[in-house]
């Protein structure tokens, strides 16, 4: 099995285009193979989209078909992007473009502005908060935090939706949105804000994308410029793509089709921002000579997570659902996800931090371990639980590792170190690179035992472990590495932002979760006004909540929890019901008929020519389905018996005792073991099913066409209420090879 992302952090670059091809899975070598003509990649959670889409690039540019120069590649984060750009480096691709919308944008902006526009590119508005606070005060309109927060969001998402001042109140209403204050109030502050930043000569992050857009379009000699620059596009994550974004795309584009695009429309959770899957969905129709290829080979998560994640979507609604994937887990199996019941908030968070510290004990490394909630706001009494319980934590969305103020003043000493080395007296006794690191990191407050507690100096003290645990895999994958080697690799991954691991429990919301992926997850708070937020009021609102859990649930590489407290406060009103979207997947709460929506489907290939799926040497078999309530099983016992193992039975004992004693009696006589005839979870299969026919006992997982020829007629006549005259006898050969198939 191919891991969907590099077990090692410093994997030997491969040493031929065909190299680059090593041990991706057909659907991704699919991916990387096509590198001409536009190409959807529907890719699932867990499915290696970013491994298929950094060796599609990678083999390009090593077989000669494409020129690293020519090639952008866009995401949505710098984190997203650092990441790529890491992966191409260790591919042999390093001279690609990848970036985000907006860095490239304005990159272009900054280049181009002095030919289309003349001067220096107005200044960069940071953060526009404050300045939405001065044009509402100037309006006369007074907002609290909440509100002002929640207009700049509006601010936002009018502009990535192209919507003016003006337009604002309909453009509103026509989305179904729900604004923070009266939209006319909105619509004079967004104006008011617009005006401001005019008269000061300033700009926003949604002004770099806007005016990129404007001078594409008014000055075709710069577009040409940028199209001459770049042949080739891949967009990943094109499922929360905006339209603005969509549009700057269509303008790099011109009238080409060079452009690869990866998505999930069953992971767009940033709707609330403008983005929207109809991109995404509407490729094929856009592009109909599109190569479609669908990843649903899961390799992140174990059949237990895999199953709970199609369960969930299994229940959903809406054109994204129309469209999902159905995952298959390419891992062994592992424990079930384990839901629990608390009586208030303290009592979870309690209960959470001693399940992490079990586990921490039993050897999964903290920084595998993620709490995740639907808003921040429920990090506190997490922080304290975790604190009270002796686990380190990190939260989520604090500033980047390499800008802490720590990890610069250790950049400085390695250097220092590096260049002066020979005359410090710290590396003196220092035998290799490791102890070097340790040496010069010692002189910051770097222990081999980390402080106790938590706080600024233990958060201090986890930057500099995590650069000296990256020093000894360094000197692990490249034993004659220099200092100076390590400070350039530490400079290489500064400028992607591919930072290290922290080791520290992961406290995130599930937003910010996005991307990331841990051995074991808590999901909690999951409660009716939590999940979904008491503020999801339309069906669409409704199933992107759905979709959020949805990620939530497929971050889990191994150890799900996922928990809801009945009461805010110790003593308080046990009023609070566990999320609807945990119904029918958790025990007891009563099976929910499920259903084949149109677009669920396995992997494969699909041509551009609109033609058939494209037909494989390997086989593909559609995912078995619970006969009760039509969720996909993925557990090997539930398949035999197809239905989940918690789904009413239908078992007719008396008949089972007798399937029981018959296949005793047949074991002895062919002297092996009576799971060589047929297994407990087969034979209840067919006590459930009480096949008549010999079409119905053979459809019955574990009747092989074998044992169907040696045992159906006696099978069928048992389930018939039928005395046997005898039993039919193998011979040792027979016996060889039904042990060596069990």
């Amino acid at each position: 099995m191919t891991a969907a992302t590099d077990s090692s952090l410093f994997p030997q670059v491969p040493d031929s285009a065909d190299g680059v091809l090593d041990g991706l899975d057909p659907e991704q070598r699919e991916v990387a193979t096509a590198l001409n003509g536009p190409v959807c990649v529907l890719a699932g959670a867990g499915t290696g989209k970013t491994r298929a889409i950094t060796h599609r690039i990678a083999y390009g540019v090593r077989a000669g078909i494409l020129q690293p120069a020519s090639v952008l590649a866009v995401t949505f984060t710098a984190r997203a992007a650092g990441e790529m750009r890491g992966r191409l480096r260790q591919l042999g691709a390093g001279g690609v473009q990848a970036r985000t919308f907006h860095s490239a944008a304005l990159r272009q902006l900054q280049f181009f502005w002095p030919k289309a526009v003349g001067g220096e590119v107005p200044r960069l508005l940071e953060r526009k908060i404050q300045l939405v606070a001065e044009a509402a005060a100037r309006c006369r309109i007074r907002l609290d935090r909440n509100e002002l927060r929640d207009v700049t969001a509006e601010i936002e998402w009018s502009k990535v939706t192209q919507t003016v001042p003006a337009d604002y109140p309909a453009a509103v209403a026509k989305a179904g949105r729900e604004a923070p204050r009266d939209p006319a109030e909105v619509g004079q502050i967004y104006g008011t804000y617009e005006q401001l930043k005019r008269d000061r000569g300033t700009i926003d992050f949604e002004d770099v994308l806007l005016l990129t857009v404007g001078v594409l379009q008014d000055r075709h000699d710069i577009a040409e410029q940028v199209r001459t620059q770049y042949q080739h596009f891949v967009v990943d994550e094109y499922q929360d793509v905006s339209p603005l974004q969509q549009r700057l795309l269509e303008l790099w584009l011109g009238d080409r089709d060079n452009l690869c695009v990866v998505g999930d429309a069953s992971q767009t959770i940033y709707s609330f921002t403008g983005a929207t899957p109809d991109h995404l969905l509407n490729f094929r129709t856009r592009h109909p000579n599109a190569t479609v290829v669908k990843l649903v080979r899961d390799y992140r998560s174990s059949p237990q997570v895999v199953h709970l994640a199609n369960g969930l979507l299994s229940q959903a609604r809406g054109r994204a659902a129309e469209h999902r994937l159905e995952l298959i887990s390419q891992r062994d199996a592992g424990p079930e996800p384990v839901y629990t019941e608390y009586a208030d908030e303290p009592a979870e968070a309690e209960g959470t931090a001693r399940r992490i510290r079990d586990l921490i004990v039993s050897g999964v490394s903290a920084g595998e371990i993620a709490v995740l909630f639907r808003i921040n706001a429920q990090s506190e009494v997490y922080e304290q639980a975790l604190a009270d319980a002796g686990v380190p934590y990190q939260l989520r969305g604090a500033e980047r590792f390499f800008e802490r103020p720590e990890v610069r003043e250790a950049g400085v000493k390695l250097r220092g170190a590096a260049r002066f080395g020979g005359n410090d007296a710290l590396l003196d006794d220092a035998l290799d690179l490791p102890s070097e690191v340790r040496a010069v990191l010692s002189d910051m407050g770097w222990t081999s035992r980390p402080p106790a507690g938590s706080g600024a100096v233990r958060d201090r003290w986890e930057s500099l472990a995590a650069l000296v645990r990256l020093a000894e895999d360094f000197a692990r994958a490249r034993p004659t590495a220099t200092l100076a080697d390590l400070v350039a690799e530490l400079d290489e991954r500064a400028n992607a932002q591919h930072a290290p691991t922290v080791e520290g429990v992961t406290l995130a919301s599930l937003h910010a979760a996005k991307g990331l992926e841990w051995e074991a997850v808590f999901l909690v708070g999951l409660t009716e006004g939590m999940m979904p937020i008491t503020y999801a009021k339309t069906d669409e609102q409704i199933e992107e909540e759905r979709r959020l859990l949805y990620v939530g649930v497929t971050r889990a590489r191994l150890h799900l929890g996922l928990s809801w407290s009945l009461a805010r406060s110790p003593g308080g009103r046990a009023s609070r019901r566990p999320s609807r979207f945990l119904s029918g997947l958790r025990p007891g709460s009563g099976a929910v008929a499920g259903r084949r929506t149109p677009g669920a489907v396995s992997g494969g290939v699909e041509r551009g020519d609109g033609t058939a799926p494209v037909a494989r040497r390997t086989k593909h078999r559609s995912p078995a389905r619970c006969r009760v309530c039509n969720r996909t099983l993925t557990d090997p016992g539930e398949m035999k018996l197809m239905r989940c193992e918690d789904c009413p039975s239908e078992l007719d004992e008396a008949l089972y005792e007798r399937l029981s004693d018959w296949r005793a009696e047949q074991a002895a006589r062919s002297r092996q073991p009576a799971y060589c005839i047929f297994t407990d979870k087969t034979l209840m299969a067919i006590a459930e099913a009480v096949p008549g026919t010999g079409s119905e006992l053979a459809v019955i997982s574990g009747v092989g066409r074998r044992k169907f020829d040696r045992y159906g007629s006696e099978v069928l006549a048992i389930c018939a209420g039928e005395e046997l005259a005898g039993v039919s006898e193998e011979g040792p050969e027979d016996a060889a090879e039904n042990s060596s198939k069990k």
